[in-house]
C-alpha cells in the first residue's frame, strides 16, 4: 500500500514539474521574442511620402527602407516638381514589383524642369502603371481629414505639394503631427563628409526649387524635423551596394536596377535618413533651431523660439548598420 501511494505522488510530481517547465519556456519565449519584436499592441506610424523620385536614386532607397518597416503604415506616395505623371508611374511599378500595390499613388502638379529624369525606362515599363492618379493635394488632405493628428508627412522632394498644401487649406495643413524634411544647409555643403573644417552652407536643391514654399512651411508652425546636408550625405560606396544587390529579393533587384538606369558611380542617401530617423531617432539626434529661408534659398539659424528640431550630424557606419540588414531582410 506505502509503495502504490509512493508511485502515485512521483508521478503527480513529475506531472506537475513537466507543466511547470512548460510554462516556464512559455513565459522565457514570451519575454525574448516579446523583447525582440517591440509590444504586439503598438500601432504603426502612419506616414506620407512625398518624393521626387525618378532624378537622383535615394528616393527609391528610402521608399524601399519605409516598405520594409512594420513600425510604418504607408498611407500613400505622393509626386512633387517636374513630370510627376511619370514619377508616379515609377512609384507604380516600384509597389507592383515588391508586392504593395494596395498603396495609392497620386500626383502634383508638373513643373517646368530642365532636370533629366534618369529613370525613365523603368517607369515605362513593367504591368503595374495604373490609369489615372488622384491630386497629391486633394489625397494628402483628404488622409489629414481621416486621421487628424496622426500623419507623419515625409518630405524628400521640392516642397511644391507643401505650399500647395498650405495655400488651399492651412487649417487642415496643421493637423498634421509632423513633417519630416530632408532639405537645408546650416554648417556644411555638398561634398563635406565632416572630415574637414566646414567650408559653411549652401542653397540646397529640395528648397532652391521652391523658395516661397519652404518659407511658407517653416512659418507654418507645424512640427518640422530637419535632416539638412550636414547629416545626410551618406555613401552607398562599392562594398556596401553589392551587399544590398546580391540579396536578390523583389526589393533590392528593383533598387539594382533602378541604380543601373540611374547610371552615375556612388548614391548618396540623402532622403533616406527621414525614414530612418523615424524608425529610430538615435540615428540622427536633433537640436531645437529657428530657422528662416532667405530669398536665395539659405536656411539660417536665427534668433527666436524654435520652429524646427535640426539634426546636424550623423553617425555613417550606425546608419548602415541599421539600413542595409532591414533592406535585405536579414
Amino acid at each position: 500500500m506505502w509503495n502504490t501511494l509512493c508511485r502515485e505522488h512521483k508521478k503527480r510530481m513529475s506531472k506537475t514539474i513537466r507543466t511547470l517547465n512548460f510554462y516556464f519556456c512559455c513565459v522565457i519565449l514570451s519575454v525574448t521574442f516579446g523583447t525582440a519584436q517591440g509590444p504586439a499592441s503598438a500601432s504603426p506610424e502612419k506616414i506620407i511620402i512625398d518624393t521626387d523620385i525618378g532624378d537622383d536614386v535615394d528616393d527609391a532607397f528610402a521608399v524601399a527602407l519605409a516598405l520594409r518597416s512594420p513600425e510604418l503604415k504607408v498611407l500613400g506616395i505622393t509626386t512633387a516638381f517636374g513630370d510627376t505623371e511619370l514619377r508616379a508611374r515609377l512609384a507604380d511599378r516600384l509597389l507592383g514589383d515588391t508586392g504593395h500595390t494596395e498603396i495609392p499613388v497620386a500626383a502634383g502638379n508638373s513643373t517646368q524642369v530642365s532636370n533629366t529624369f534618369s529613370q525613365r525606362r523603368y517607369a515605362e515599363g513593367g504591368h503595374f502603371g495604373r490609369n489615372s492618379h488622384p491630386k497629391a493635394v486633394d489625397f494628402i488632405l483628404d488622409q489629414i481629414r481621416r486621421n487628424p493628428g496622426q500623419i507623419t508627412l515625409v518630405a524628400i522632394g521640392p516642397l511644391v505639394n507643401i505650399g500647395a498644401l498650405i495655400d488651399k487649406d492651412a487649417q487642415t495643413f496643421h493637423q498634421l503631427l509632423r513633417v519630416v524634411l530632408m532639405g537645408g544647409s546650416i554648417a556644411r555643403r555638398y561634398g563635406d563628409l565632416g572630415f574637414s573644417k566646414p567650408r559653411g552652407p549652401e542653397v540646397e536643391w529640395n528648397i532652391k526649387n521652391d523658395i516661397p514654399s519652404a518659407q511658407k512651411l517653416f512659418a507654418s508652425g507645424v512640427p518640422i524635423f530637419m535632416m539638412p546636408l550636414d547629416s545626410t550625405q551618406l555613401k552607398l560606396d562599392e562594398v556596401k551596394r553589392e551587399i544590398v544587390f546580391q540579396a536578390g529579393t523583389p526589393l533590392t533587384d528593383a533598387l539594382a536596377l533602378l541604380y543601373h538606369q540611374w547610371g552615375q558611380q556612388t548614391p548618396t542617401l540623402f532622403d533616406v535618413m527621414t525614414i530612418a530617423y523615424i524608425l529610430d531617432p538615435k540615428l540622427c539626434p536633433v537640436t531645437p533651431m529657428h530657422i528662416t529661408v532667405d530669398d536665395q534659398g539659405f536656411t539660417r539659424p536665427a534668433e527666436g523660439a524654435p520652429n524646427a528640431q535640426v539634426c546636424l550630424d550623423s553617425d555613417s557606419e550606425a546608419f548602415f548598420r541599421f539600413y542595409i540588414p532591414r533592406v535585405i531582410g536579414r
